[in-house]
């Protein structure tokens, strides 16, 4: 290979790392639950008559909101991160993204995010998308070390994307709009809590207060688990029997089934709070909000 050939595929390598590392500041996981949010919202909203056009503006607008969230997260959160085994291989803890380019690009992409969903869909989607960014950021990230309650502010962010949906769909507020909200923000206990669980002592030794870190024994963690997954049962009934006809019948008896399988996972948490009950927990999560919201997408309007 000639020495020209060598640079070519070098300077392609290098490239290619760093848009890679590009998208993982975006944390590309967290992004696409915070889009599917925004798309099932704004389905339901129209009763599964979803507009083309303004669901892509308004699933780009939050891409770009979301992007710029999770890189000032990771920005702020640099140093305890390159603590923890789990995060120290992220680009800025790893030294391949400087502190000021990641900056400069998770403030453009909130400026031009955020003025793209008010110019395109509307104030309220913008608004909405604002709030949750100033919540994320600047509140839970944070309250992480500073009190377990980070959690439940870091759950309030994580279903405000719900709004963000329903607002884009030029639908007055209702029972449902409520019902994704808490369906949402419920799910982030057991989810989070079977995290917190099996990473707590990376967490402690980055200094970051949660739950299973200010109370070892893992009972309270477990307890906040078990009762979210319980309330998740009728809160996600609500939109699901919303839905006419067998439609209805179908998804709510569907996603009733996958919330008795979640809390009892939770409650096997809470009696035996060992790593594999905790994963088995956070497995179980896993499945539940993607198959959920699927179901209240896609069943009702067949």
């Amino acid at each position: 290979m000639s020495t020209s050939t060598l640079s070519i595929v070098r300077g392609r390598a290098t490239w290619l790392t760093r848009v890679h590392d590009y998208i993982e500041l975006s944390k590309p996981r967290i992004a696409v639950l915070v889009l599917v949010a925004v798309a099932v919202s704004y389905s339901v909203a129209r009763w599964g008559q979803p507009d083309p056009r303004v669901l892509l503006h308004v699933l780009f607008g939050t891409l770009l909101i979301a992007a710029s969230a999770s890189a000032l997260n990771q920005w702020l959160e640099r140093r305890r991160d390159a603590l923890m085994p789990r995060t120290r291989e992220r680009p800025l803890p790893a030294g391949r993204l400087s502190g000021a380019e990641t900056v400069t690009v998770a403030v453009l992409a909130f400026l031009v995010g955020s003025l793209y969903l008010f110019v395109a869909v509307g104030w309220q989607p913008a608004c909405w998308g604002v709030l949750t960014w100033l919540l994320y950021v600047w509140v839970y990230t944070p309250l992480k070390t500073r009190t377990y309650l980070n959690t439940a502010v870091g759950a309030v962010a994580g279903a405000l994307p719900v709004f963000i949906g329903w607002s884009a769909a030029g639908q007055s507020y209702d029972l449902r709009a409520g019902a994704l909200f808490w369906l949402l923000f419920l799910w982030q206990f057991p989810h989070f809590m079977a995290i917190a669980w099996i990473y707590r002592k990376q967490y402690a030794r980055a200094g970051m207060k949660m739950l299973p870190v200010v109370e070892p024994t893992g009972a309270r963690a477990g307890m906040q688990a078990a009762l979210a997954a319980w309330a998740l049962i009728p809160v996600s009934v609500i939109p699901a029997i919303s839905a006419p006809g067998w439609g209805g019948v179908i998804c709510s008896a569907t996603v009733l089934a996958l919330g008795v399988g979640q809390l009892l996972c939770a409650i096997a948490f809470l009696q035996n709070r060992g790593e594999a009950t905790a994963r088995r927990l956070l497995r179980a999560s896993l499945v539940y909000l993607p198959a959920v919201l699927l179901i209240l997408t896609l069943v009702p309007w067949v």
